[in-house]
């Protein structure tokens, strides 16, 4: 989605977004699978501000950080709970407007052929 940006009571930026990853595997029938997962981001400060200006739904970005459990109690009066990355580090790996989509046919990288 596209980042929502609000302030702290002491004025510090908060942005937040969710980002999804696909993992495509082959099933062992032979049968090729999609699994998708939706992450929570969340980003403080500088960093916060520019994901604000700069990402938009679609957009490509390599995300690090921290995992963290938000703890809140809804409306209901039930204790809720979210997994959220609190993220130090948003790289853009696209140009805005130009974020490819996957091919088809794209094979998947496998772990052993990641360069870390």
């Amino acid at each position: 989605t596209d980042p929502e940006m609000r302030f702290t009571s002491s004025g510090n930026s908060v942005t937040s977004f969710r980002i999804a990853t696909t993992r495509t595997y082959v099933t062992p029938e032979g049968e090729r699978r999609q699994e998708t997962e939706w992450f929570t981001v969340v980003t403080w400060s500088k960093l916060a501000e520019t994901c604000n200006q700069f990402l938009s739904k679609g957009r490509r970005a390599y995300v690090e950080g921290r995992l963290r459990t938000h703890t809140w109690e809804g409306q209901d009066g039930q204790r809720r709970f979210r997994n959220e990355i609190v993220a130090n580090t948003v790289i853009f790996l696209d140009r805005p407007g130009v974020a490819p989509l996957p091919e088809e046919g794209e094979e998947e990288i496998q772990p052993e052929e990641l360069p870390f």
